[in-house]
């Protein structure tokens, strides 16, 4: 039953990236070139919804589908994960003209180079947890 959920809800999320233009790429190279605010407006309503939607679930004390707590572990700080993390990010957002959501948005409409983009970002991720733990903190 989880599975079905998951599925409806990634449905539906694939559909709003499609029909508010977030999986564009002319919007995502319009962004970074701060030509237009419209993926600005949408990252900012995204934050905004979270915020009020984690502090609902907070207050009203919820649980997880799983049944764990939604309560949220302190990270490690540290400046050097963010800004190498994010520089990596944004670089291959940029060259790929997607981010992870998107990504998975333009396959499931039918574009089939994006396949090559998600390899690499699996790729990715698996090397990065083999390399975890010899990376600095």
């Amino acid at each position: 039953m989880k599975t079905l959920l998951y599925l409806f809800l990634g449905t539906i999320f694939g559909i709003i990236m499609y029909k508010s233009e977030a999986a564009s790429w002319f919007r995502i190279y319009e962004m970074f070139n701060f030509a237009s605010f419209h993926m600005y407006g949408i990252m900012g309503s995204a934050v905004a919804i979270g915020i009020v939607g984690v502090q609902f679930l907070k207050k009203k004390n919820y649980k997880a589908l799983d049944g764990s707590d939604l309560s949220l572990q302190p990270k490690e700080k540290g400046i050097s994960r963010y800004l190498f993390g994010g520089i990596i990010f944004g670089l291959g957002w940029g060259l790929a003209g997607a981010c992870p959501g998107p990504m998975y948005t333009l396959a499931g409409v039918g574009y089939i180079s994006i396949l090559i983009v998600i390899a690499g970002a699996v790729l990715g991720t698996f090397l990065y947890g083999l390399l975890r733990k010899k990376l600095p903190h």
